[in-house]
């Protein structure tokens, strides 16, 4: 069976959910919480080292601004009373994106990070203000920069990933079957899964299903 070590999952459908079920976008945001909360937990007890989270990508600031608003209001809520919890849990948490945000929201994503820095049980990467393409450029600007070896090795190095192993899965619900900008580099070779079900519906028992199909999976990496 394949060992996982990498999910990185697209929490899509938040908002559909919320206005199927509470006339409200915001809803679905807020409902789409618990779900993280299983994923990660259920994360741990399988022993999976990183999870990556698309929460906000660098399209999404076309979105109304009171959505946006909310959205950042619900992530500093859900930081400040989770970030202990995560420090107990032994989880490191990392940022991935540009940190364009408000100061508030910017000394509290760098406080956490340096809060978990040296946690090692579960290391949760939250995309925010992510896109892969952007995050590319930078990598070949600094390639440049150094004046490094164009190749593989120094590409990944200069990416914000450059530290950990690549996905083995990639995981989008909300019955979208597109990567949207999401580690189009790190994931050329991750088994991808999309789900029907949006993200306040995906369940414990929907991940484990994923997990145990996707370790059955031959990865042969362009071998036979």
């Amino acid at each position: 069976m394949n060992p996982l070590s990498h999910v990185a999952i697209i929490m899509d459908g938040n908002g559909r959910w919320g206005i199927k079920h509470k006339k409200t976008r915001n809803k679905g945001h807020k409902a789409g919480l618990k779900t993280i909360e299983n994923i990660i937990a259920e994360t741990i007890k399988k022993k999976i080292k990183y999870l990556t989270l698309f929460a906000f990508s660098t399209e999404n600031w076309s979105r109304p601004k009171k959505e946006i608003n909310f959205l950042f209001n619900l992530l500093e809520t859900f930081l400040i009373n989770k970030i202990d919890d995560l420090q107990k849990q032994n989880i490191k948490l990392k940022i991935l994106g540009d940190k364009k945000f408000s100061l508030r929201l910017n000394n509290l994503l760098k406080s956490c990070e340096k809060k978990t820095l040296h946690n090692n049980k579960l290391q949760i990467n939250l995309a925010l203000n992510y896109g892969s393409k952007s995050e590319m450029i930078n990598a070949f600007r600094k390639l440049k920069k150094n004046k490094d070896t164009i190749n593989e090795k120094n590409i990944t190095k200069y990416l914000q990933t450059g530290d950990i192993p690549d996905p083995d899965i990639l995981i989008r619900t909300g019955n979208t079957m597109r990567l949207s900008n999401f580690l189009l580099w790190q994931i050329s070779y991750s088994e991808i899964f999309f789900e029907k079900k949006l993200w306040p519906e995906f369940t414990i028992k929907d991940y484990n299903r994923i997990i145990q199909k996707s370790r059955k999976i031959k990865r042969n990496f362009g071998n036979i």
